[in-house]
């Protein structure tokens, strides 16, 4: 299961002329579908009159195949949102989106210098794209006595958790998000603190 992956952390913008028309590709963090629809509105409301509107997205982290999508917005079928994603999903970059806006010059390119146009801005783009690490964290819970609490604490912090609750009754129950990577390394300290009265529970 992965644990990390980049994403976009700032969105970019390539304007291009190829063969008189006019193409202007814009790369933005994408962690969900409608997301990328409020881009492209916004890019229809900001470049109004454009030929063709065409996307691609990787809504989820790299090499996801469900959370993906495109459109050739009218285009000839295959030369603009498929290329454009297939751009995307070699980027190894999670959470990405590609919108590409065509003013159309007068000069038709033709399918393969369709692919061509449309995928050019992406792939200039990506070389200059400042991406951030994404850090994945999976549910953990675990209940402790009161005088355990502060080394517990100690052992979530080490291990890069971040708690989402604690519910104080007779005893403590801590609910926390964990890399999984860690699970395993927090359950031996846990046990090891508490001469194995203490488990952390992943199977929620």
């Amino acid at each position: 299961m992965i644990d990390s992956y980049q994403i976009p952390s700032a969105d970019l913008v390539i304007e291009e002329e190829i063969k008189h028309s006019r193409f202007i590709s814009f790369i933005f963090h994408c962690p969900s579908q409608e997301h990328l629809k409020c881009v492209l509105t916004n890019v229809r409301r900001e470049y109004p009159g454009a030929s063709h509107y065409c996307y691609a997205f990787v809504s989820a982290e790299p090499g996801n195949s469900i959370a993906i999508g495109s459109s050739d917005d009218g285009e000839p079928a295959g030369s603009a949102g498929r290329p454009m994603l297939a751009m995307l999903q070699g980027a190894n970059i999670g959470e990405i989106g590609a919108v590409v806006v065509r003013y159309f010059g007068g000069t038709k390119l033709g399918v393969g210098g369709l692919v061509r146009a449309y995928s050019s801005g992406i792939k200039q783009g990506l070389t200059q794209l400042e991406t951030q690490l994404k850090q994945i964290r999976y549910p953990g819970l675990l209940q402790c006595d009161y005088a355990q609490l502060q080394d517990v604490e100690f052992l979530l912090k080490k291990y890069d958790a971040v708690v989402s609750d604690k519910v104080f009754t007779d005893k403590i129950r801590v609910t926390f998000e964990l890399p999984k990577r860690n699970q395993q390394s927090i359950n031996t300290d846990l046990a090891t603190m508490s001469q194995g009265k203490l488990k952390a529970n992943f199977e929620l």
